[in-house]
């Protein structure tokens, strides 16, 4: 729509009614006339272009977010790969960064093993093309070292990538600890 014209005329009787009795000039009237027209045009060109539906991102995230759930349940390194950006980064709840291949080697070789991941409280807010998502996670697990069972605060980071694709690109986690209770 690039190039269409607006005329907004507004008429010598109205501009003299305005002159006269808000006491402003003809300079003032063309001016408040093509802000109009500018605003209208705008409003215009708008119109023809697609509104980003808040609904449909959110149904999207849920739904990338229980695949990744049953990613960790499963350790299906083939839906986690498909999840992740190429340059994602993780940290675990205590402190330890992770790199995609670090995440989908330890899923492969079983090193987390998670028996249950009840997930609840999510929020989703959206920032352009980034999509901000924090949970509270109840987790049954181990590794070699022991059991990793407990509560924790996780934050997701999604990014629609060129492809129009929407890919993790950062996961922070934090143990929810019980007053009193040591680390």
């Amino acid at each position: 729509m690039s190039g269409a014209t607006i005329k907004l005329a507004v008429p010598v009787s109205v501009q003299g009614q305005l002159t006269r009795r808000l006491g402003i000039t003809r300079i003032v009237v063309s001016i408040l006339a093509a802000a109009l027209a500018l605003g209208a045009s705008s409003a215009i060109l708008r119109a023809g272009q697609p509104k980003v539906n808040k609904h449909e991102n959110r149904r999207e995230i849920d739904q990338l977010e229980e695949v990744w759930r049953n990613a960790i349940l499963k350790s299906d390194t083939t839906a986690m790969s498909g999840l992740l950006s190429e340059d994602y980064i993780g940290i675990t709840a205590s402190g330890t960064l992770h790199s995609k291949e670090e995440t989908l080697a330890n899923l492969r070789f079983r090193r987390v093993h998670v028996t249950a991941l009840n997930v609840s409280d999510r929020k989703v807010r959206f920032y352009g093309k980034t999509a901000l998502v924090t949970s509270l996670a109840e987790v049954e697990g181990s590794t070699a070292e022991g059991d990793v069972s407990g509560s924790f605060r996780y934050t997701r980071v999604y990014v629609r990538d060129a492809q129009g694709q929407w890919k993790i690109v950062s996961f922070e986690a934090s143990r929810i600890r019980n007053p009193g209770e040591r680390r």
